[in-house]
């Protein structure tokens, strides 16, 4: 159902792309994890909020993003969709949660591309807070 929804939004079906990851990660919510089986190497739901984030539908991919992490905590992917949601939504303190989350995740000798993205966010950030005298 994921890889069919991501099939439909490249040929630009996104109503029915979004009915089939919205259809992926339902089922994935209501399947249980054997114990000594490993978790899903991507979450449906992230997926999800994934596709909407590639849609220009950031306020819902946050969603779907923060829902993940509730079963899926801490995933690098998780974390970073969730920041660049609340970024483009327009939501730059959850943005600085979830961009300083992954970051301290990583720790200082990572050198992922995004984790240079998140820096970056913190850094403009940090002055701007630091130019208004806030700590």
């Amino acid at each position: 159902l994921a890889a069919a929804a991501w099939v439909a939004a490249s040929e630009d079906r996104k109503d029915e792309a979004l009915k089939l990851a919205r259809a992926a990660a339902d089922l994935d919510d209501k399947s249980g994890k054997h114990a000594v089986t490993p978790g899903a190497v991507l979450p449906a739901r992230e997926l999800l909020g994934d596709l909407l984030l590639e849609l220009g539908r950031a306020p819902e991919a946050l969603a779907e993003y923060e829902t993940s992490m509730r079963s899926a905590p801490n995933r690098f992917n998780g974390l970073f969709g969730a920041a660049r949601a609340a970024e483009v939504s327009g939501d730059k303190s959850r943005a600085r949660e979830y961009y300083g989350r992954l970051v301290a995740n990583c720790g200082p000798g990572a050198t992922r591309p995004e984790l240079g993205k998140a820096r970056e966010f913190l850094r403009k950030a940090s002055v701007v807070v630091g130019s208004l005298g806030i700590r």
